[in-house]
């Protein structure tokens, strides 16, 4: 649910896939057309391959790690494949993320972590720091919250924070919830 299907992925221009909005500029302007040795490359190192991409994936180093995985999903990414699912092994605690490090204050924040705007389209909002940068979210990965505290952030800089394991979820911390008003839609 936060990425594009790969079924039928051999084949397919990078970025295209219609039902997935949420793909970076520099991917759908790439040109990449996703066969073995592309796939091998992107798996290696998005970020290499395609500068200013989204993919919150720092890649797999091992070779045959990857040949694995992309002998996998030739497998189950080819039209007729039936879906298999697997239940993900437990996690054994949760790996640091629930810690007992104090929250960082939000009062003088790096650029990168400051938002500028916000804005919402279908299941995708967008937010734009005040590096320059956007990024997207799908809606379910983006939490809304407030801290009021005196670690929280000045009234009109809300703060973005990380989130999850992979880097695709994040949280933007209001001083209080008046300010969410910034939220404007756009499509």
């Amino acid at each position: 649910m936060t990425g594009p299907s790969l079924a039928g992925l051999w084949g397919r221009k990078a970025g295209s896939l219609p039902s997935f909005e949420r793909y970076s500029d520099a991917l759908k302007s790439s040109g990449i057309v996703w066969d073995d040795r592309s796939l091998d490359g992107w798996l290696t190192d998005p970020d290499r391959m395609v500068l200013d991409n989204e993919m919150p994936f720092n890649g797999i180093k091992n070779p045959q790690d990857r040949a694995d995985l992309l002998a996998f999903l030739k497998e189950a990414t080819k039209p007729g494949a039936a879906p298999q699912r697997t239940a993900q092994a437990p996690m054994g605690g949760m790996g640091g993320m629930m810690g007992g490090d104090r929250d960082p204050s939000l009062k003088n924040l790096e650029p990168a972590r400051h938002v500028k705007a916000i804005t919402y389209c279908r299941d995708t909002y967008r937010v734009t720091t005040a590096d320059g940068k956007t990024r997207s979210f799908w809606e379910r990965n983006l939490r809304f919250r407030t801290d009021s505290s005196k670690d929280g952030p000045e009234k009109g800089a809300p703060a973005i924070m990380p989130a999850g394991m992979m880097g695709d979820r994040a949280g933007v911390i209001f001083s209080g919830p008046e300010e969410i008003k910034m939220i404007a839609p756009k499509c």
